[in-house]
């Protein structure tokens, strides 16, 4: 009986002082039916707005929410707060019935420092309403977005079937990223695990993607980027780009991608970028890479085309310099392992090919091709590459 009381009383002081926000406490619903966008915003205004430390909003479990599109705004007076994601967060049942699809985004996380979301909990888009549908996969709303998130965590929780990327970094710096699971049909449009763009000291590890595209898109502006221990699959690897589009200037450098694995993945380790960009993409090592029945195990494309977009003589393009490949090892679902077609206004300097033992599902020999590109290889790869 003391220790029921105890725990009571302690439970009791968390609500009352303002420490723990439970959105059931706000009116939130928890039947997967009502709409519960309401709730989620006025318990983040009431934890945002109170200072102090240790302030977590928490999605309890046994519950399933309804969301609409809802922006949870900072910044917050406490230097750090917690959204605790044990229940279920559900969208719309199908496009119809989203309140706003002018909204490039369902959950938005804006301006807030020290922000961790972690939990047991998932978050489902039921995105296949829009994948179905004859519209831009530029007009399908991201599933989590982070805009201006310094200091920000994410670990342990589970996103299905994102009606386009299931997470989105943006303007953020120090960022970790763990234990998540990040999943979608293999042929669902657009839905990149993690897209990452103008973010910098961005650490994802210990996490399993297999959606519809890139299980990671590093995107301009992308710095001080470390990947390990990812397992991708299936979807279209993990690729630094599309870069330099519409002559846009792009940066991307210092990119570790380590100890991970491709599963019947379309691409392993890509680079791509647009003829007629500017910028650079440099210092990118893919290390220790595991591969099972890889389309494209390493490829760097500088003539990337998206479709419907026609040919255009090349007066600039991104710059691509100081790339590693190193200790790849497994099969490869196509004779060409490795496609390395750079541009002849800069071509690619310093690649580095080495340790790279993939074999061919057909048991044929594989073939490795290179255009434009300077740096050295060991392996047999040595006539693919020039000597600078």
């Amino acid at each position: 009986m003391v220790r029921v009381v105890f725990v009571l009383t302690l439970v009791h002081f968390g609500f009352v002082n303002g420490q723990i926000y439970d959105v059931l406490k706000f009116g939130a619903k928890g039947d997967g039916t009502t709409d519960d966008s309401k709730a989620f915003v006025e318990a983040w205004k009431a934890m945002c707005s109170s200072g102090g430390s240790n302030k977590t909003l928490l999605i309890p479990s046994d519950n399933t929410f309804l969301l609409q599109p809802l922006v949870f705004q900072g910044p917050c007076n406490s230097p750090s707060v917690q959204v605790q994601l044990e229940g279920k967060i559900v969208a719309p049942l199908n496009k119809a019935a989203w309140s706003d699809l002018e909204s490039c985004e369902w959950v938005s996380f804006n301006k807030i420092i020290g922000l961790t979301v972690l939990g047991s909990g998932t978050i489902n888009g039921r995105g296949s309403s829009f994948w179905e549908a004859n519209m831009p996969t530029s007009k399908h709303p991201t599933q989590l977005h982070f805009e201006g998130c310094n200091n920000l965590e994410i670990n342990g929780i589970t996103s299905f079937d994102s009606p386009r990327n299931h997470i989105s970094i943006h303007d953020c710096r120090q960022v970790k990223i763990t234990q998540i699971k990040l999943i979608a049909p293999g042929d669902s449009p657009n839905t990149d695990g993690i897209d990452i763009s103008t973010s910098i000291d961005v650490e994802i590890y210990d996490t399993i993607v297999g959606t519809g595209d890139d299980c990671i898109a590093l995107n301009n502006g992308s710095i001080n980027i470390n990947i390990t221990r990812m397992q991708c699959g299936p979807g279209h690897g993990i690729s630094v780009g599309s870069l330099g589009k519409d002559g846009e200037e792009s940066m991307v450098e210092n990119v570790q991608v380590t100890n991970c694995t491709f599963n019947e993945t379309n691409n392993g380790a890509r680079i791509k970028t647009w003829p007629n960009g500017k910028g650079y993409a440099r210092n990118i090592v893919f290390k220790d890479i595991t591969l099972t029945e890889t389309k494209n195990p390493i490829i760097i494309d500088q003539q990337y085309m998206d479709k419907g977009r026609i040919d255009v003589e090349e007066s600039s393009a991104v710059a691509i310099s100081n790339v590693t490949f190193t200790n790849f090892h497994g099969t490869s679902r196509q004779d060409e392992i490795i496609k390395i077609d750079c541009s002849e206004v800069t071509s690619c300097k310093d690649i580095v090919l080495d340790r790279i033992d993939i074999t061919t599902v057909d048991g044929k020999k594989p073939i490795v091709e290179c255009s434009n590109a300077y740096g050295h290889s060991t392996n047999a790869y040595d006539c693919c590459l020039k000597t600078q």
